[in-house]
């Protein structure tokens, strides 16, 4: 199986274009107003549309009201959703489910839950069902994501041992090799390691990422 590889926080057509040329996944749009590298809706909207069908696109939300991200999610035409609130099993469980007749009703999406890992957890994953992604990042109830921390990779083994995770938290060019070689994820997801400002990708830092992935 093929590492999942997702590039977050887009906010310029171009870096999307440059992400799917060497090889990513997907692509993420945050919409949590809290963020720098947050998009608006119209915004992602114009990228989505420029991705390429094997190109999955990710809205990433912060406790949102459940009818606003399937709101956004249709509009955008979004395949996955990621939340980094406080957001439990129920929620994702109805983010995956299609109601028909709902006023907020969409196509179903894939979710993943981003969960903090502080060093020596194990975190209480009970509550989500198996197909819920889950993404290990640094602990952080400020910023919810991208503060090029790393997590403890030991922890994280464990956790994608038992189940589809996919890894975050400080990764680039100099460290993702041995990071997927320790914790041996579904996949990988990196922001501010291929940035030359919050949002904005430096075509020469992801072009070092994917090729250390490929060496």
């Amino acid at each position: 199986m093929s590492l999942f590889v997702k590039v977050c926080g887009m906010t310029r057509p171009e870096d999307a274009d440059v992400a799917a040329d060497l090889g990513a996944s997907a692509v993420g749009f945050i919409f949590w107003p809290g963020s720098p590298r947050h998009i608006s809706p119209e915004d992602a909207r114009v990228i989505a549309r420029r991705m390429a069908d094997s190109v999955k696109t990710v809205g990433v939300f912060v406790d949102e009201a459940l009818d606003r991200v399937c709101e956004i999610s249709g509009y955008v035409g979004l395949d996955m959703v990621q939340l980094h609130g406080e957001e439990r099993g129920d929620y994702c469980r109805r983010l995956a489910t299609t109601e028909p007749g709902s006023d907020s009703a969409v196509r179903a999406v894939s979710v993943i839950k981003a969960v903090p890992l502080t060093a020596g957890s194990s975190p209480d994953l009970s509550g989500f069902d198996p197909d819920v992604l889950i993404l290990l990042d640094a602990h952080d109830m400020t910023r919810h994501g991208g503060t090029g921390r790393t997590i403890d990779w030991a922890a994280a083994r464990a956790v994608a041992a038992s189940r589809r995770t996919i890894l975050a938290g400080g990764l680039n060019a100099d460290n993702v090799a041995a990071a997927v070689s320790e914790v041996q994820p579904y996949g990988i997801d990196v922001s501010s390691g291929v940035e030359s400002a919050p949002g904005v990708k430096d075509p020469a830092r992801l072009k070092r990422f994917f090729e250390a992935l490929n060496d």
